[in-house]
Order: C-alpha cells, then structure tokens, then sequence
C-alpha cells in the first residue's frame, strides 16, 4: 500500500465498512434464500446450515452446462456422505418442463430448484452467465465462485478442504 495514503485508509472507518461489506476483508455470507424445488417444494438456505454446498446456476439450452452435469453428478456422489449438498438452481428463462425432463432423463442426484422470477440470480450476485457455482462453507460464507465451468481438480481439492 502506499504510505502516503495509510493514515487516511486507518482513518476511514466507512472505508473499512464499504471494504467488509464488498467481500475484501473475508468471504461475504451467502443471501438468505427459499428455492422452490421441482417437486413444489421449498428449501431455505437456513435449513442447509453446517453443510458444505454447491449451487449450481444453470440452463438446459447451455452447453457448457449440460457438457459439465455428469461431473458435477460425480463431486456430489463423492461428497454427499461427508456432509455436501448440490443445489442446481434452473435459470428464470428456462421452462420448467425442459429442467423437469433433464432431471429426469439424467437422473440427477441432487437438488433441483427453479428460479422462476430471476429472485435467485438477482441475489446471489445478479447472475447472468450461466454456468455459474458457488462454493458455500459450512458456516454459510461464500468461499468460491466460479463463472464458467470450474476446474473439476481444484474444486475437488477445495472440497476436501473443506469437508476436513
């Protein structure tokens, strides 16, 4: 840092308000969410609490997404038993009878939500590209986020970590 601008910065306790606030002093905390599942029912993040999570934004007509599904079938059948949860959450533009078929084509393991209104995308950053995951501790902090596919090998590695 620059020495002339140290004093200042120390002084600034809005600067270091605005700084936490935007993730620099730490992982920010995952926004308090309800997914509405394929099925009808509901799933709040709270209920999740003291596990590691993935969620997943994705859409049936993303190629990247479909090519990525069967590894992130895999990290979720590796890591359920140890205390992880996978939620795809389905983006607002994608019908909910093309995820229902592809759930059910591919057999997904995990769970499925449906961002009907953009409510989810919106919160959890204003997501527009799809894919993009988000790793989640198990103290509900925010500690990865991946736009595009991730690197299966770092994830895995991050995962571990982790679940330790």
């Amino acid at each position: 840092m620059d020495a002339r601008l140290r004093p200042w910065l120390l002084a600034s306790p809005w600067l270091w308000a605005a700084a936490a606030a935007s993730g620099c002093a730490g992982a920010d905390r995952a926004p308090a969410s309800t997914f509405h599942l394929l099925d009808g029912r509901t799933l709040s993040l709270a209920e999740l609490q003291g596990k590691v999570l993935l969620v997943n934004f994705w859409a049936t007509t993303c190629a990247s997404c479909v090519k990525e599904m069967p590894q992130l079938v895999q990290m979720h059948q590796r890591y359920a038993p140890r205390g992880f949860e996978t939620l795809a959450v389905a983006m607002s533009y994608d019908p909910p009878e093309w995820v229902a078929n592809f759930a059910r084509t591919r057999q997904l393991p995990f769970t499925v939500a449906l961002d009907k209104d953009g409510v989810l995308a919106q919160a959890w950053g204003d997501v527009k590209l799809t894919p993009t995951t988000f790793i989640v501790d198990r103290q509900g902090r925010i500690v990865k986020r991946y736009v595009g596919p991730p690197d299966f090998d770092a994830l895995a590695a991050l995962l571990e970590r982790l679940l330790a």
